[in-house]
């Protein structure tokens, strides 16, 4: 139901994003050749191949750039807000790739320009041709075309819930016609409209004729579940079930096949899954890579600086948790005075720490302390964005008082988080930091990671509670 719904506007707008790409290459043709350049014998003299064979791939590349970015889940694309951001990564990500392209190719032929004005055409041609189709199916649903009829199994909160859910988003165009009552649950109050009971779904059928059913019954009877699924196989109807335990399922839960045995993922992990993980250690390696060599001569200033103020190493290792509850040595520019390692491991840094040396301070305040753990994420033992890894004797203190505090440990250590954007670190609440750690595990993106890496230097790296 809602898969076909999703698979349907999915490709439907990977197709009207090609062709609003193709328009928009030819729109920055014209402007480049035509309006810039008024000197018709300079066109004549293109290479009209090459000029094409750039035009379609950059159309290839924008649909693909989309694709891996989630622009084309139903969810980004209900949110205007929401898609401005993904269309602005995506194009800022195909440009880089289509220039490299031209000089991997060694296509000199073709302008340079052009790609920085096909960028600003693509952007107004997918934002308007996306607010119109977005426009076009709201008006034909409003209007009753293409619209599927839903009859839902169930009286309690689950069926309720369901519905809300089936019609909050009018893009599916699925309309709830009413609810059908289980039989142990026939004298109890359910939501209106009530259709009648199981008893009575053959003949409803016939009535209503609804495109599927879905089954939100939480009694736990499986008779009554059988006698549905029959009716449905009768009928030709297709049925859908919502598991009673679904309030335990998170939003990323799904279900796997193994050899025929359906098993069902409570807690899925986006980063984990596939084509993300490559992509999420892609980026760490691409980005920890660049950010060490540029900051290079700023790590060998810092370095004098903290060897010339107080004594001891210039660099501070300790143990912290990562993935999978594995420990890992995390990598800091020394800020305090040298201390055993049972007193760094065990005692809590707080305000005006008399540990802390002049320079550790400024260090501390500017997180320039923590940029050595680029190399922790360059040998895959952290992520640029994700949980702060805690000392292993803080984990086993917080495991048993903070709910979900040993979940953070599901994905790679990061630089910075979801957290640490909003101002969680430092002397704050720490299960509000977990809840925010939690929130960016299920939720996990490539666009998230890359809104949190813009968003750091603004609202993480100088924040009020960094010391």
């Amino acid at each position: 139901m809602f898969r076909e719904r999703s698979e349907e506007l999915k490709y439907t707008l990977i197709l009207l994003d090609f062709f609003l790409a193709l328009f928009a290459y030819a729109a920055a043709f014209s402007m480049r050749f035509f309006i810039f350049d008024t000197d018709l014998s300079k066109y004549k003299q293109l290479d009209q191949v090459s000029y094409l064979f750039f035009g379609v791939l950059l159309a290839i590349s924008q649909v693909i750039t989309f694709w891996l970015l989630g622009l084309y889940s139903p969810r980004r694309f209900l949110s205007f807000l929401g898609e401005i951001g993904v269309v602005l990564g995506g194009l800022v990500l195909n440009i880089l790739f289509s220039i490299s392209i031209l000089y991997f190719m060694r296509i000199y032929e073709v302008s340079r320009v052009l790609p920085i004005l096909y960028g600003a055409a693509i952007l107004v041609f997918i934002l308007a041709g996306h607010n119109l189709f977005r426009r076009f199916i709201l008006r034909r649903r409003k209007a009753g075309h293409d619209l599927k009829d839903v009859i839902i199994i169930g009286s309690g909160s689950i069926a309720e819930r369901t519905a809300r859910v089936v019609e909050s988003d009018k893009l599916f165009g699925l309309r709830v016609l009413g609810y059908v009552v289980e039989q142990k649950d026939e004298g109890l109050s359910i939501p209106e409209p009530r259709l009648g009971s199981v008893a009575d779904l053959d003949s409803l059928i016939e009535h209503y004729k609804p495109s599927y059913l879905i089954y939100a019954g939480q009694s736990g009877d499986h008779e009554d579940l059988k006698a549905v699924l029959n009716i449905c196989d009768t009928q030709g109807i297709h049925l859908q079930i919502v598991p009673g335990f679904s309030e335990l399922i998170t939003v990323t839960g799904q279900i796997e096949n193994y050899d025929g045995l359906p098993i069902i993922s409570i807690r899925d992990i986006p980063a984990r899954i596939g084509f993300n993980r490559i992509m999420k250690r892609a980026f760490d390696l691409l980005f920890s890579g660049v950010f060490i060599l540029l900051f290079s001569p700023v790590y060998i200033l810092i370095a004098l600086a903290v060897k010339l103020t107080s004594k001891g190493p210039v660099f501070f290792a300790q143990e912290r948790v990562g993935l999978d509850n594995k420990i890992f040595k995390i990598i800091k520019f020394r800020t305090m005075k040298v201390q055993d390692e049972g007193s760094s491991a065990t005692i809590w840094t707080t305000k005006d720490d008399p540990r802390i040396t002049p320079i550790g301070k400024f260090l501390r305040k500017t997180s320039l302390d923590e940029s050595p753990q680029f190399f922790n994420i360059f040998v895959g033992q952290m992520s640029v964005v994700g949980p702060r890894p805690e000392r292993p004797f803080y984990v086993e203190q917080f495991k048993d008082k903070y709910r979900f505090f040993k979940r953070r440990h599901a994905v790679k250590a990061g630089l910075t988080g979801w957290a640490q954007i909003n101002g969680l670190r430092g002397d704050t609440s720490i299960q509000e930091r977990i809840d925010a750690d939690i929130f960016y595990i299920e939720n996990w993106s490539l666009t998230l990671d890359l809104k949190i890496v813009l968003l750091t230097p603004f609202k993480a790296m100088m924040h009020k509670n960094a010391y």
